[in-house]
């Protein structure tokens, strides 16, 4: 299961479609290509508690939770509804998806959860305050559950730095913008969802791992760029 399909969500369920899997994905969008492969779920915004998750039966191997936000302002201009928003698309967003399909992915043997940080949690910028504090909660759920669920389901995450999907576009949508964020890297580049994929699918075919947050940033979080 696959749920958002503004980037990397749309890059995962096609890889893993494509490769024979049967992906269930949950989407505002009401199209999806027509790949038989994918058995697409339109709901509304997940942010909203009230929102409708679709009853799916038998097992599931993977829970994959893509949504996520850029809400980058000083401190001073952030609203407390800006703080909540940002909670219920990457946190509760994903507690909800979790707990409603717990009962699928015990069925399967070797079960995973994949969700999504942020390299903003582990290197204190400014401006990401709302956001790193939201993904921040991703990190403690991730390792709280990969406890609390083994050995039956892992449960890890991936730290992207700023990656190539519509939802960068305006971070990146000038040939200067994009060769700052570039240059803020050690490895002078920003992600691609392709990069996003590759992880995604380590994690859910690594039986070993399990209550790990994966940097996938470009040597962002660890690395001089001196």
């Amino acid at each position: 299961m696959v749920v958002g399909t503004g980037g990397i969500g749309s890059a995962v369920a096609e890889q893993l479609s494509n490769e024979g899997h049967i992906i269930h994905v949950l989407s505002r969008q009401t199209a999806f290509g027509s790949n038989r492969n994918i058995q697409l779920h339109t709901i509304a915004d997940i942010a909203i508690e009230s929102t409708e998750l679709p009853l799916i039966d038998g097992p599931i191997h993977g829970l994959i939770y893509c949504p996520g936000t850029i809400n980058l302002r000083p401190f001073k201009a952030l609203k407390q509804a800006d703080f909540i928003n940002d909670l219920q698309v990457n946190y509760l967003g994903a507690i909800r998806c979790i707990q409603k399909y717990l009962p699928n992915l015990l069925q399967q043997e070797g079960a995973s959860i994949t969700l999504f940080s942020t390299v903003a949690v582990n290197k204190g910028m400014p401006f990401h305050a709302s956001i790193a504090g939201a993904k921040g909660a991703i990190e403690g759920l991730t390792r709280s559950l990969a406890a609390e669920f083994a050995p039956k389901i892992r449960v890890n995450a991936i730290a992207p730095s700023l990656t190539q999907t519509p939802l960068a576009d305006k971070l990146l949508n000038a040939e200067a913008k994009l060769k700052a964020a570039e240059e803020r890297h050690p490895l002078k580049k920003v992600g691609s969802t392709l990069d996003m994929v590759k992880a995604v699918k380590f994690l859910i075919e690594s039986s070993w791992v399990t209550g790990q947050v994966i940097a996938v940033d470009g040597g962002m979080s660890t690395l001089s760029n001196g």
